[in-house]
């Protein structure tokens, strides 16, 4: 919506967008959050903000409102009798955030292989390159993280950042899952890497619908693989 106090010709009087400023809280969640990915603190483990202020040389300010964040992104718990704790994922939660994954998702990938000029893909390579060199590794943390990287990658370009934030928020529930539950019972990241070759050529070289259609199945793979624990759980 047009600002009613901006000039008409969009001159001297219009107000110009000014870029987010990074605040101290968005490092210490971007920090909590990191540790929470690579297993540093373990699902059901409380967050005292003391201890995390002192850890990280901030005060218990940036730690509250960081912790408030990432409350909303799902990652933590607030619970009145133990505080804030490290989320611990059930199979069903991590089968309604891979559902919600599969309406965006693959969309999205298909709008950045739709446009034109095609966005720069280097950073979903490098995410790529970096899961080949841990596969012989066999570290499913790294492999996680790595993972997350690449699907960022691609999504954060598809010109929609409603999208973009959603899908950021499924891929931290999804990571913490898959290093906490799914990889553990199934093995999976040498047919999820050769998966992501796949997916980054149809982006790469603008085959939309193939793109697409591919990031569906990569997707549903992994909601049948939870549907089959739960039904033997």
């Amino acid at each position: 919506m047009r600002d009613p106090s901006a000039a008409p010709d969009g001159g001297a009087g219009a107000l110009q967008p000014v870029a987010r400023a990074t605040t101290a809280s968005d490092l210490v969640a971007d920090s909590i959050r990191a540790a929470i990915l690579s297993g540093q603190l373990k699902p059901g483990e409380t967050l005292v903000e003391r201890r995390l202020a002192v850890q990280l040389g901030v005060s218990k300010t940036p730690v509250r409102e960081a912790l408030i964040a990432l409350s909303t992104s799902g990652l933590v718990a607030v619970n009145p009798n133990r505080g804030v704790t490290v989320r611990r994922l059930t199979l069903d939660d991590i089968r309604k955030c891979y559902e919600v994954r599969l309406l965006l998702e693959p969309w999205a990938v298909s709008r950045v292989a739709r446009l034109d000029p095609l966005p720069n893909l280097a950073d979903a390579r490098l995410a790529l390159d970096e899961a080949k060199l841990l596969l012989s590794a066999d570290d499913h943390t790294q492999l996680s993280l790595a993972n997350r990287r690449f699907h960022r990658a691609i999504y954060s370009l598809c010109d929609n950042e409603v999208v973009a934030e959603k899908l950021d928020d499924l891929q931290d529930l999804t990571a913490l899952g898959a290093v906490n539950l799914l990889w553990e019972h199934w093995p999976t990241w040498r047919a999820e890497y050769a998966e992501h070759e796949e997916i980054l050529a149809m982006v790469a070289s603008g085959q939309a619908a193939a793109a697409e259609r591919l990031m569906r199945r990569h997707i549903e793979q992994s909601v049948s693989r939870i549907e089959e624990a739960r039904a033997a759980g």
